[in-house]
């Protein structure tokens, strides 16, 4: 990340600084690849929550947007209406949900996943009314062992079940793999649409998604939809896995040593409440940029802990640039970030859609 450091010391810490020009180039190499395979790009916005940051994708050659919650969705489309089309990938229970769901529905081209029955029920009790059907994609389980059907021919019956109830309207199949994944998707999907299609049904979009190893979506090739979600970002845990480099890291967060009580300690003013305490099978909660030296080894809400095996060579005041492990999760935290421009200027950003978890 290039800053001016003028714009950067009168930045009060922590906060989170995205560089647009690193963002916009990870947006674009994906594009650009899911383009030659002849995919079509979905990101999830779950990682940034802003609408500039959509319509960015949007302008790279997305054909909409991913959101998991409905009030995710509801902030999205009040900061960018210029979005035409939003799936929801998650099952959607409860009846003030619902209504939103339907009012969400009259202002976008919508779709939304059910695993169950019950999910399927309420959605076809709700949208019976409604002027347009809604479309229902069965989720299916391909390894992650989160949600989903866990068998090709669940997802026949339930793609039976959608077909047949009024206000709804069979979408095709979605799944959220585990990284690796491809070769599990691709043979459980061949099984659920051979079986629907011999129900006499059509399976339009088949979706799949991750990160991880969405350079690896040619290995499965019966996907015609994907949904990267931390791609425009990336994080300390994308780069344990191999899948970018820290130049590619376009968020960072900005903390300030405030103690230094030990030769080996330090204590920076960014603890869980802003690096967030998810590890995701790393150590330590975050990779201090031009300091592989440095372990950050504990968070409390307000203080993190920075140790090294020799002096650590800090001063209070000094700052730091910090990888996060999980970039979603500190976005989320914040009640806005700050874009830094080609020219260096930055601009403080509100994260519209922050908190929207219902």
């Amino acid at each position: 990340m290039t800053v001016s450091a003028p714009d950067i010391a009168a930045l009060s810490t922590p906060a989170v600084v995205v560089d647009l020009a690193v963002a916009k180039r990870n947006v674009e190499r994906f594009q650009e690849f899911a383009d030659r395979l002849g995919l079509r790009v979905r990101p999830h916005i779950k990682t940034h929550k802003l609408p500039l940051m959509a319509r960015l994708q949007l302008e790279a050659g997305a054909i909409g947007i991913t959101c998991q919650k409905v009030s995710e969705a509801e902030a999205m489309l009040d900061g960018c209406p210029e979005i035409g089309d939003v799936l929801i990938t998650y099952n959607i229970l409860g009846a003030d949900k619902l209504d939103h769901l339907a009012a969400l529905a009259r202002r976008v081209r919508l779709s939304v996943v059910a695993d169950s029955a019950t999910v399927i029920e309420g959605l076809a009790t709700r949208f019976a009314s409604e002027p347009a059907p809604l479309t229902v994609l069965v989720e299916c389980n391909t390894g992650a062992d989160r949600c989903g059907v866990g068998t090709p021919a669940a997802a026949r019956d339930l793609a039976r079940l959608i077909a047949a109830r009024p206000g709804l309207v069979f979408g095709g199949l979605m799944t959220y793999p585990p990284a690796g994944g491809e070769a599990a998707v691709q043979a459980f999907m061949t099984t659920a649409k051979a079986l629907i299609e011999a129900e006499g049904m059509a399976v339009p979009t088949i979706s799949s998604g991750g990160t991880p190893s969405m350079m690896a979506a040619a290995a499965a090739p019966i996907v015609s939809e994907y949904r990267p979600g931390t791609y425009i970002y990336n994080d300390r845990s994308l780069v344990a896995r191999g899948a970018c480099g820290w130049d590619d890291c376009a968020l960072h967060v900005l903390a300030t040593v405030v103690s230094v009580p030990a030769p080996n300690r330090a204590i920076i003013d960014a603890g869980s409440k802003v690096l967030t305490s998810d590890l995701l099978g790393l150590t330590g909660y975050g990779h201090v940029l031009g300091r592989p030296d440095i372990a950050i080894d504990q968070l409390s809400e307000e203080h993190g802990r920075l140790t090294s095996t020799g002096p650590i060579e800090l001063a209070v005041g000094d700052r730091l640039h910090i990888v996060p492990n999980h970039a979603c999760v500190v976005t989320n935290m914040m009640d806005a970030v700050h874009l830094i421009g080609e020219d260096g200027a930055i601009t403080a950003v509100p994260v519209a859609a922050r908190g929207r978890v219902v």
